[in-house]
């Protein structure tokens, strides 16, 4: 089974960079095909820890090429800072490549960003203020700029006074902020060409070809389903296709050749920004999973918001995804819990929903219909298979199996990189 797809289950953050690390000593190719530098990643690889906020984890595993899409939009100056202190730290990034078809995140996409966003006021969208959402909003309506113009100077100065023509009125009259000048946004993006060229390539042509010899593709997805622009939570999500059909449309390869699809959960579950949240907890407890768990941004360090396992979501993702195998993380956070509560369906205004509400007013207003499993005091983080954890743990696994409509193949029970349990192998 040679493309493997990995998602977010839940509102992103759930491990999607250590499961695709747990594949990469069998993994030729691994994909970013959708979010910018939003989408933080952390990888703990014996005492040494990796974030990475732009770049596919797989360039931390030997012998893997690492990927970024054309679904990706690239802040360069990001891209290469990442680049510098991982060869600071003795990883080889020699193998990256990346699409000419990729969009490129400019000055003013992150200035649009931050004014755009404070401006909203108590209608704050919750970005992370990185260009991200401007420069997809750009893609659209084709006045972006792809990775492959910063080979011609002429088509970049072109395009850039086109897309300058409107924002600088906008800039200027309704935030009250200076022009950007065509000429600083130019001298900008054509400092890094030389460096960014070798990188450059057909990587939809790349990956088919690795396809037809039977190598393995893992497809990494960034951010997850609840923040997909068609299947999330709307408004409140990112600008792109976090779901598993983005792989397809984010990388140059067809849906066919997707033979697996992975989705990532946590044991519990967090969200960053606004938007509805049906078992978000505050006070004391929310307090102390979200210490526990330690719930900070990996790009932004904002703390996240935490709440139960949400178990319509995870069946909803199972669906929107076609979600093949499940991998469950943190659930070592969870030790010492005398009574682990678990949403099984919502209460909205006295009706029962067991799935996700179609209407996003009745997601919002849900209350979490919860049902409380045993906990346990045992540490699991030295636990290797199944039958090694508590019975208590076993027994939540087994529950959050049979509620989410997809088998659980891997469990995390640490942070480090071999902390997991496999009952099936995520690569044949």
């Amino acid at each position: 089974m040679p493309g493997i797809v990995i998602v977010g289950v839940q509102w992103g953050d759930e491990g999607k960079g250590k499961a695709t690390d747990l594949l990469g000593g069998k993994t030729d190719w691994v994909v970013k095909f959708n979010g910018g530098n939003n989408a933080g990643h952390t990888v703990v690889i014996g005492d040494e820890k990796y974030a990475l906020h732009l770049l596919p984890s797989g360039i931390l595993s030997e012998g893997v090429t690492p990927v970024i899409g054309n679904g990706v939009v690239v802040d360069l100056e990001v891209l290469f800072a990442e680049l510098e202190a991982l060869h600071a730290r003795g990883v080889d990034t020699s193998r990256l490549r990346i699409s000419a078809n990729a969009h490129i995140i400019t000055q003013y996409h992150r200035t649009l960003d931050r004014v755009t966003e404070r401006f909203l006021g108590k209608r704050q969208i919750g970005t992370t203020g990185r260009g991200i959402g401007p420069s997809y909003a750009d893609k659209i309506n084709r006045v972006g700029i792809r990775v492959q113009d910063l080979f011609d100077e002429n088509i970049l100065r072109q395009k850039v006074e086109g897309a300058l023509e409107t924002k600088n009125h906008l800039l200027v009259k309704v935030f009250n902020r200076r022009a950007i000048t065509v000429e600083e946004v130019v001298d900008d993006l054509l400092s890094y060409a030389d460096r960014l060229r070798p990188m450059v390539t057909d990587t939809g042509l790349l990956l088919n070809d690795a396809l037809d010899r039977g190598e393995i593709v893992v497809f990494e997805g960034g951010q997850a389903t609840m923040l997909d622009v068609d299947h999330g939570t709307y408004p409140f999500v990112t600008s792109s296709s976090a779901t598993a059909g983005g792989a397809a449309t984010g990388s140059g390869v067809g849906p066919n050749r997707l033979d697996r699809i992975v989705g990532i959960v946590k044991a519990y579950t967090t969200r960053v920004g606004s938007g509805p949240f049906p078992t978000e907890l505050f006070g004391e407890q929310g307090e102390w999973l979200r210490s526990r768990g330690f719930e900070f941004g990996t790009t932004t360090g904002r703390p996240r918001r935490v709440g139960w396992y949400d178990a319509p979501v995870t069946r909803y993702a199972t669906r929107i995804n076609g979600l093949t195998d499940l991998v469950l993380t943190k659930l070592d956070i969870l030790t010492g819990l005398e009574q682990i509560p678990v949403c099984v369906a919502y209460d909205v205004d006295g009706e029962r929903y067991d799935e996700v509400p179609v209407n996003q007013s009745d997601f919002h207003h849900a209350k979490p219909i919860l049902e409380y499993f045993p906990g346990w005091s045992e540490d699991i983080s030295g636990a290797r298979t199944f039958e090694e954890l508590p019975q208590a743990a076993q027994d939540y696994v087994l529950a959050l199996e049979k509620l989410s409509g997809s088998r659980i193949s891997v469990i995390g029970v640490g942070a480090g990189r071999d902390a997991v349990i496999v009952r099936h192998p995520l690569v044949d």
